[in-house]
């Protein structure tokens, strides 16, 4: 017979198990004598994340906290030790010159449960550099010049909604009208569908892209998880892509691929490119072949991946922008000269010459990606043990290292007043003075961002059909100072963006 006496002795000797354990993972920077943030559990160093704080404002608290006091800090999150990178030559070797090291992401995904998530983004090893290299070729700036047409198509369509919602003058929540734009872009260029998502803000690509980006108490604790314990999330057959958005974006790519075999259907879009690799190993005008082809899988998780990168970080970044240039009209019109400038000198049209000559333009969204950079940090695994440069330190392998891309574009020792929005820390000559790990909303080095030329082509259409017609002006709904929503992954404005928009005289 089992005493009560027993249980509580058993139940005691667990706890006192679990509380040795725990103390023992997080002596773990105290040991190697490196500045760190002290933990509690369960949640280590991030339990106010997606609550109190969005992970940006975390590692703002960190940058300033520690920053001069060593070349990276320690910290947990759950029980996980992670590192904090803040010198900005070691940023630049981590992400360059010993990228050996350093080439995994650290993000989760899971192959055989959930197949659309081992996408270019998250897969690790030979199997990102042999995907690399086959889709690399597909963002190239003649093969962005032959997706232009398709961006303009729906840019116009974007104007017509513009001027039938706003007649002269209206305050609208201009992030839904960015993000339906987006969604329509990338659903095109990506799957080759007209989305409708300008005319039906419930379309279903809207609503299966919304979903991807929704946050919980759930998917945060999950999210953390398998962060923190990879493999035993995998062997618990855990998935972070919700099964109905999964079905729907798998059943969209195999769906129109079968239609476009079956018809002989070509498309200048970036599907049409990925099934050229997947039946020859190569693109048409491509001298590489590649070793094998890609699979219907492989074509599903990239056009996911695509349409996800593509959807929020342009909207986000053409949001934040257009908030910018309502606080400050003068740079607002000297944007706004700069494009029309621009596309009289190419009598009207919005050519790939033409959005490459709007230098100023480039500048405010520049600048934009700088105080706001949609994802405020990346993510590496150390692949194998690390000698820290210069120092007697030794980075062991997989810990995860976190780069606070936000917390660097914020220093004021890089940027002078950088809560100022100055699109002139983005000339030519001021540009030359920088250094080049201050700057990385794309990322750097092998694993930087590949699709940043088509992202910066979409921002920069999008943004030139709205200064063209229309003046943006504040109003008593934006927000002002702007409060951060504290659940979202990237950077997004609490309540939304509510801005006026005024018709320009013709």
């Amino acid at each position: 017979m089992i005493l009560w006496s027993d249980i509580v002795f058993l139940v005691g000797g667990l706890v006192f198990l679990i509380y040795f354990f725990v103390k023992r993972k997080y002596s773990y920077w105290a040991k190697l004598g490196v500045p760190y943030a002290e933990p509690s559990f369960p949640w280590g160093n991030i339990g106010q994340v997606g609550s109190k704080l969005h992970s940006t404002e975390l590692f703002q608290e960190f940058y300033k906290r520690f920053k001069g006091k060593a070349p990276f800090m320690g910290f947990y999150a759950t029980i996980a030790p992670q590192v904090f990178l803040m010198d900005l030559d070691l940023i630049q070797r981590i992400l360059i010159k010993d990228f050996q090291y350093f080439h995994d992401r650290a993000q989760y995904y899971n192959l055989e449960d959930d197949p659309i998530s081992a996408h270019l983004f998250n897969i690790d090893g030979e199997k990102w550099k042999t995907l690399r290299a086959k889709i690399s070729p597909t963002f190239t700036s003649g093969r962005m010049k032959m997706m232009l047409p398709t961006v303009i198509d729906v840019a116009q369509n974007f104007h017509k909604t513009l001027f039938e919602k706003i007649g002269d003058k209206a305050e609208i929540e201009i992030k839904d009208y960015l993000s339906r734009f987006s969604t329509d872009v990338i659903g095109s260029c990506a799957f080759g569908l007209d989305c409708n998502s300008l005319q039906d803000p419930n379309a279903k690509f809207r609503i299966y892209g919304d979903k991807a980006f929704s946050t919980s108490w759930w998917r945060t604790i999950r999210f953390n998880f398998v962060s923190s314990f990879v493999e035993l999330a995998r062997k618990l057959h855990i998935t972070t892509t919700d099964k109905d958005v999964s079905d729907f974006y798998r059943g969209v790519v195999f769906d129109t691929i079968r239609y476009r075999e079956n018809k002989g259907v070509q498309r200048s879009d970036f599907l049409n490119l990925l099934m050229q690799i997947k039946d020859r190993g190569n693109l048409d005008g491509d001298t590489i072949n590649y070793e094998g082809k890609l699979t219907l899988e492989e074509i599903a998780a990239q056009s996911f991946v695509f349409f996800l990168a593509g959807y929020e970080t342009s909207s986000t970044a053409m949001t934040f922008a257009l908030y910018e240039m309502a606080k400050y009209p003068e740079i607002q019109e000297k944007a706004r000269k700069n494009v029309l400038d621009t596309l009289d000198k190419y009598n009207g049209e919005f050519t790939y010459e033409a959005a490459m000559e709007m230098t100023y333009l480039d500048q405010v969204i520049n600048e934009t990606l700088r105080k706001y950079p949609p994802l405020g940090s990346v993510t590496r695994r150390i692949t194998q043990d690390y000698q820290v440069p210069g120092t007697k330190f030794v980075l062991k392998k997989d810990l995860r290292v976190i780069i606070p891309i936000h917390a660097i574009q914020n220093d004021p020792e890089i940027y002078e007043n950088p809560d100022k929005f100055d699109p002139e820390r983005f000339s030519v000559e001021n540009s030359k003075n920088r250094h080049n790990a201050a700057f990385l909303p794309f990322g750097d080095g092998p694993r930087n961002c590949i699709g940043l030329r088509f992202g910066m082509m979409q921002v920069r259409v999008g943004l030139a059909t709205v200064l063209r017609s229309f003046f943006i002006e504040m109003c008593s709904r934006t927000p002002d100072p702007l409060i951060l929503q504290k659940d979202n992954f990237t950077m997004t404005a609490q309540g939304g963006m509510w801005l006026i928009l005024r018709r320009v005289s013709e």
